[in-house]
């Protein structure tokens, strides 16, 4: 209840920040401004994350670290978007909505089905996902699915208000110097 209300407070005093990302969206490729795609949370349900739209209309369903070429796929703002992670900040709607907490695993696409079995066989679908998790500080784009599964494991056996704290100092100091993104 805590985060969800929190959640709330972060998006009423980053109302200006959505609305001007919302318009440079819109005025540099159209809408829609709000990307909607299919993800799996906690016990492998099926939930809808919110996110800004960093890439191109018609772009599918596919893990970013399958994607080839990503730079043609941006809209001109996208990158810079994603770098920063601010096609992010919607999911804090997720957060509200009970979806997703701020630390935890963060939630696989409904199609990576070889995440989706291992996290299974590794008991991290018990977890709620999260905006950040150990596996973002630790590598994020650049670690392999067993990495991302090994990492979450981790946070799964060592889970503490220590550890997400440390989690999210660390998430805010990435987002000052980002490292780890490949696309």
């Amino acid at each position: 209840m805590a985060s969800k209300m929190i959640s709330l407070i972060i998006l009423i005093l980053l109302m200006p920040v959505l609305l001007i990302i919302s318009i440079l969206i819109w005025i540099v490729d159209g809408g829609p401004i709000i990307f909607k795609q299919k993800r799996i949370g906690i016990d492998n349900s099926d939930f809808i994350i919110y996110k800004f739209r960093t890439m191109k209309n018609g772009i599918d369903d596919i893990p970013t670290h399958l994607l080839k070429d990503t730079k043609n796929l941006y809209i001109k703002c996208g990158y810079f978007m994603r770098k920063y992670s601010l096609d992010e900040l919607p999911q804090l709607l997720n957060i509200v909505k009970g979806d997703i907490v701020f630390v935890g695993p963060r939630p696989a696409l409904h199609n990576q089905y070889d995440l989706i079995k291992l996290r299974s066989k590794a008991n991290i679908h018990l977890l709620m996902p999260g905006i950040t998790g150990w596996s973002q500080i630790n590598g994020r784009d650049n670690l392999t699915i067993d990495q991302k599964v090994e990492l979450d494991q981790y946070y799964l056996k060592h889970k503490s208000f220590l550890l997400n704290f440390i989690i999210i100092i660390k998430t805010f100091t990435q987002l000052i110097k980002p490292k780890g993104i490949s696309h």
